[in-house]
């Protein structure tokens, strides 16, 4: 678990993947410029109860936390607090996954509608490679042109992309969505649940917000305009993004207006 900032520390970053772990590094660092105390930690165990009980084990110390998820994040972030109640002061979901498996298509076909054929048939063979840091870097710059709208930087590459822990986790949590169980779960949060989402995020903002708000009682969501799956990295919407986080933050239990 990577710290950030000055004590206490009282944010905690979920990277995404499952299996990428280190991913939310420069969004941990541009919290703690603005003054947080911010956790990141790794996610190493291969199911879904073990990054729950490997979460509750790390987070314990600090708790109760703002607990933020980016994207496969946003979905254990949830999870965690449904089932660890006193840990978390809120759950702010960035860039999440929808919750509904059919928007899990529509997120495919933006994603591919994004790159040439010949784009398509490099990243397909690339995936196969994802242990040999040439071809990952390579797929991080494909994955950006896929999910930003206007970067302002360059893919982040200090990452540590696990692909069995990926597998594993993914199909168990693939198969919670599909059946249903994944909203069921969620549904269980008592805490204030607050989504950030780019409005270019090949994610569909309408499977984040419309099942989260019509489960959960202290539910908003704020949509970005010219933004991506990353908003810390968008040239248009980095600021009024940490702007929306840094006010989540600092209010307790409460979230900031926003528009569905």
């Amino acid at each position: 678990m990577r710290l950030h900032g000055s004590d206490p520390k009282t944010v905690a970053v979920l990277h995404g993947g499952p299996g990428a772990a280190g991913e939310v590094q420069p969004l941990a660092e541009a919290l703690a410029v603005l003054g947080f105390g911010v956790l990141e930690p790794f996610q190493t165990r291969d199911t879904l109860a073990g990054q729950v009980a490997e979460l509750r084990d790390k987070l314990k110390p600090y708790a109760p936390v703002h607990l933020i998820g980016w994207s496969w994040g946003a979905w254990l972030a949830l999870l965690f607090a449904a089932e660890n109640a006193r840990a978390v002061r809120q759950v702010i979901l960035v860039g999440s996954g929808p919750f509904r498996a059919d928007d899990a298509d529509r997120t495919r076909e933006t994603r591919r509608s994004r790159l040439s054929a010949a784009e398509q048939q490099e990243l397909d063979q690339l995936k196969k490679q994802w242990d040999r840091p040439p071809a990952f870097a390579r797929s991080l710059a494909l994955y950006q042109k896929m999910d930003a709208h206007t970067p302002d930087r360059p893919p982040y590459l200090d990452v540590q992309y696990d692909a069995h822990i990926h597998r594993s986790v993914w199909a168990e949590v693939a198969a919670l969505r599909t059946s249903g169980a994944l909203l069921e779960r969620a549904a269980r949060v008592a805490c204030p649940v607050l989504a950030l989402h780019g409005d270019y995020d090949p994610h569909p903002a309408d499977g984040v917000f419309e099942p989260l708000a019509a489960r959960l009682g202290q539910f908003n969501g704020v949509l970005f305009a010219k933004c991506g799956h990353k908003p810390w990295e968008e040239r248009y919407a980095r600021a009024s993004f940490l702007d929306a986080l840094t006010t989540a933050l600092t209010t307790s239990d409460a979230v900031p207006p926003g528009q569905n």
